[in-house]
């Protein structure tokens, strides 16, 4: 019996020792919402793992927390009875972080505040929103134009033309923008089909922080891939 309550004492010591104190919480309101499960994900690999949870029943307001050794960009995502699950990410950081949205409109209603990587983050979405409002206009009109063949290829070449320009835009912001974590998460999931060389100019312009951050170290693998799969150009 000594033997066995010496083994538990042991596993509740390391249990401890194991386990981090909490530098992140998420909180806010999800108006409209009266029953439902909001999770709080962390990218491991390809998939998304839960790391905190909270059932919601008849209170819109919700409380989240996590353990950060770096800023990272996390998940909500919410399960609610009959529909598909809504989900929304923002660039967690040690502090307070704050998501106010719908039910209706989870993602589109979304206002987030909290971490420098957001507010960041917020600025860069609002203006590539503005390049995919323009090239769902330049497609509803190239569509309505289909018996008009010089004036579809006007169109697609104007379609042309705000893809390099929103490419463009991610490269700079990312290159303004070194000395956060959000530099290379940009390059990794808005330019990742870009020419290797602009890859290459995102991350060298990275500090010695950045660079060896999360992001910036899955940047560098990713562009010796490239290199290795001899995607040069």
């Amino acid at each position: 019996m000594m033997r066995i309550g010496l083994f538990l004492l042991i596993g509740l010591i390391v249990l401890s020792c194991s386990t981090e104190e909490p530098n992140l919480v998420v909180n806010g309101q999800i108006r409209g919402l009266k029953k439902g499960t909001l999770y709080l994900e962390r990218q491991q690999d390809t998939s998304w793992i839960p790391i905190d949870s909270m059932i919601i029943n008849g209170e819109s307001e919700f409380v989240l927390q996590a353990a950060l050794t770096e800023p990272e960009v996390m998940m909500l995502r919410l399960d609610v009875a009959n529909t598909k699950p809504q989900r929304l990410r923002f660039f967690g950081a040690q502090g307070m972080t704050t998501v106010n949205t719908s039910l209706k409109r989870f993602f589109y209603d979304a206002k987030i505040t909290g971490s420098q990587q957001q507010e960041l983050l917020n600025e860069f979405n609002s203006m590539i929103g503005q390049f995919n409002e323009k090239n769902l206009e330049l497609i509803k009109s190239q569509l309505e134009s289909a018996n008009d063949s010089v004036k579809i290829q006007l169109i697609q070449k104007n379609l042309d033309q705000l893809m390099k320009r929103k490419y463009l835009y991610a490269i700079n912001f990312a290159i303004t923008n070194k000395s956060s974590q959000v530099a290379p998460y940009i390059a990794l999931n808005e330019v990742f089909d870009a020419n290797v060389k602009y890859l290459d100019t995102i991350y060298n312009s990275l500090p010695d922080s950045i660079a060896g951050s999360k992001y910036g170290t899955k940047l560098n693998s990713y562009i010796k891939e490239l290199k290795k799969q001899g995607n040069n150009e």
